[in-house]
């Protein structure tokens, strides 16, 4: 492992002297992470955050030998980077996407070299932040940054400029998909250390996915976590990180925010947020789903609760099977220390997939165990 961190890291330095040539660059510290490789680095005295992706896959799959050894890494990385559009190839043309004709307030990006992207540091409370010290104002803050994400991304040139570059990858039933497939899934899940549960949920999530109506040429943020919106410290409008832009039905960032959302109260439940939190939440999606007409209401929230649930999977998985001695975030340490809790909340919330169809019942299900899962 610290050989493919090491080389993450000797690529991130020559990438920023190759954007930045005759300047001087001093590593700093790795940000944890589970999907990319982060670090900052300082150039002639200007700190930046640098993010590269290995292989195209996240960096616990690398760790964890998907990929083979050493050598087979730094080969495949090699073409990988020759290959036209990578990953952060296209998140730095999203970043421009989002800057530009979606007019939402995004991280500066710094530079873009040798697969490596480089962004400047934000400032301010991210949604996360916000709503634990506020927990009053959950509803009102989840309905602005959804608000103002899908009116950035529905403005002209939007769609046709993330048509160009899509990151799919980041999509909640695409990495379902890939995660729990007919041949490495029973493999992968045994070694989560809670295989036997989860299979029986992986088999109910397959069977009540439905794919949500057709959204044309809708944009989706396709990773809007609570952690991905930052306030500025000066009162202006929200700052958007590490996004996901891909066609998609907008239930989708929905369905991401309230999965993060909830982890993060199970990760680190502080007992005076939790109710207020919950209540903020289940307003926001009742809410959300009350301009609908009461059929569209019912499918619309339960796909909701299935793709909530979905993401809570597929996040929990990567974290369980991290290599032991890759830093974590407090947010992915405190998931796995509870691991258990979050495993009977998907057992719990997935059984009255086969019994039950009406979306405003499964939503309340989905709540009913948020709130053992927390309290237990």
């Amino acid at each position: 492992m610290t050989d493919v961190l090491a080389m993450a890291g000797e690529q991130v330095l020559a990438a920023a002297r190759i954007a930045w040539p005759g300047t001087a660059v001093e590593p700093g510290p790795v940000t944890p992470s589970v999907t990319s490789y982060v670090q900052q680095v300082d150039i002639d005295g200007r700190r930046l955050y640098a993010k590269t992706s290995l292989c195209g896959v996240s960096l616990v799959s690398v760790l964890r030998g998907a990929c083979g050894d050493l050598d087979a890494v730094r080969a495949r990385q090699a073409a990988y980077l020759a290959s036209p559009g990578s990953l952060m190839e296209r998140e730095a043309a999203q970043l421009q996407t989002l800057a530009g004709p979606a007019g939402l307030g995004t991280v500066s990006l710094a530079g873009y070299a040798h697969g490596v992207l480089f962004t400047e540091p934000v400032t301010g409370p991210t949604l996360a932040d916000l709503i634990e010290a506020e927990p009053g104002r959950t509803r009102e803050l989840l309905a602005l940054v959804v608000r103002d994400v899908a009116e950035g991304l529905a403005r002209d040139g939007v769609a046709e400029a993330v048509g160009r570059a899509p990151i799919r990858e980041r999509g909640i039933v695409g990495t379902f998909a890939r995660k729990f497939n007919g041949l490495s899934g029973p493999a992968y899940l045994r070694q989560t250390g809670h295989a036997e549960t989860l299979d029986t949920v992986v088999t109910r999530l397959r069977r009540a996915r439905r794919v949500p109506p057709s959204p044309g040429r809708a944009v989706v943020f396709g990773d809007l976590k609570p952690e991905h919106a930052a306030f500025p410290a000066d009162g202006g409008r929200p700052v958007y990180l590490d996004p996901g832009l891909m066609h998609g039905h907008a239930v989708v960032d929905t369905a991401k925010l309230v999965s993060r959302l909830v982890l993060g109260l199970i990760a680190r439940p502080p007992a005076a947020v939790t109710v207020p939190v919950l209540a903020g939440l289940d307003s926001f999606v009742r809410a959300s789903a009350s301009y609908l007409p009461a059929e569209e209401r019912s499918a619309w929230l339960k796909d909701l609760v299935v793709l909530v649930l979905m993401d809570t999977l597929n996040i929990l998985s990567t974290y369980l099977t991290a290599p032991a001695d890759l830093p974590l975030s407090a947010h992915a340490a405190g998931v796995r220390t509870r691991a258990r809790a979050v495993v009977e909340l998907l057992d719990r919330a997935t059984a009255p997939f086969l019994t039950v169809g009406d979306g405003t019942s499964l939503w309340r299900l989905y709540l009913t165990s948020v709130r053992k899962a927390v309290s237990g």
